[in-house]
């Protein structure tokens, strides 16, 4: 029994599938990275490093909460806990509310810029899972929840906000719109039915065209972060591996098939490295 319930709070919260936590967690290095001028304070690393596994976590369970009445018609989701009763609503909202305070405490080691951002970082994470009920971009959203620990980051390192923090916010809009739209086609077909809203509906027989030039987007943003921050070239030969599997995961996805799709979307994981190893090169 006590197995049982362990095995669904893991998939409540996605422990049981780390491939979203380093969604979050490139981004996040990219900014602790940049903030740290290549020498990133390891305390904050190791700060941010759990507040994103929490906060990820947090979302997820705030997420299975807001579609309990969806996920069961759903084909992907159609098994996770809420939908099959093995957790409560209650529950899922207790998780939320645990995981949220363990970030709390986790930020109140940080400075004062830092802790007020992180106020919006939670209602970024709390607000999100409805937006698919209200308009075709949740992918937008979702991309400002997932990146808003870069803003985080630099204000931890320096107290204040600089403005090549905001470039790289918007290079990771585009790189979620880019992946959860991937995500969102193997959806479509049961979203189409019950009636969520998604940019892979949106975007309809473009919705390939529309990853790719999210992609453009992203890899454009990054391309602007290098010459703003001055980085080596070796930052750019990066960048431009970080394209070719750009146009890799697009070709995963070619056949709009759900399989196709989800392995699109954690292949992702490895563009994500690709533009780290880009900054740590850039840097040297």
């Amino acid at each position: 029994m006590i197995a049982e319930k362990t095995r669904a709070y893991l998939a409540l919260t996605r422990l049981d599938r780390p491939v979203g936590i380093f969604l979050l967690l490139w981004p996040t290095y990219w900014a602790l990275w940049v903030a740290g001028a290549g020498q990133p304070d390891l305390f904050i690393f190791l700060i941010f490093t759990l507040g994103v596994i929490a906060m990820r976590s947090a979302g997820c369970a705030i997420n299975d909460y807001a579609d309990r009445h969806v996920d069961g018609h759903v084909t992907r989701t159609r098994g996770r806990p809420l939908a099959t009763g093995r957790i409560t609503s209650r529950e899922a909202l207790g998780v939320f509310a645990v995981l949220v305070g363990i970030s709390f405490l986790l930020v109140l080691q940080l400075n004062a810029t830092t802790i007020a951002l992180s106020v919006v970082a939670v209602i970024l994470a709390a607000t999100y899972p409805f937006g698919k009920r209200f308009h075709h971009l949740p992918q937008v959203h979702l991309g400002l929840a997932f990146g808003w620990a870069i803003p985080m980051a630099f204000a931890a390192h320096h107290g204040e906000v600089a403005p090549v923090a905001w470039l790289l916010l918007l290079a990771n809009i585009g790189w979620t719109l880019a992946y959860d739209t991937l995500y969102a086609m193997a959806d479509r077909p049961d979203d189409l039915k019950i009636g969520v809203k998604s940019s892979a509906i949106l975007f309809g027989r473009f919705d390939l065209m529309a990853v790719g030039l999210s992609y453009v987007w992203t890899l454009a943003w990054l391309v602007a972060v290098g010459a703003m921050v001055d980085l080596a070239a070796g930052y750019f030969v990066g960048l431009a591996v970080a394209a070719v599997s750009a146009v890799w995961i697009l070709r995963t996805a070619r056949s709009r098939q759900l399989d196709d799709c989800v392995l699109a979307f954690r292949r992702n994981n490895v563009f994500g490295a690709i533009v780290m190893l880009a900054l740590i090169a850039g840097f040297l």
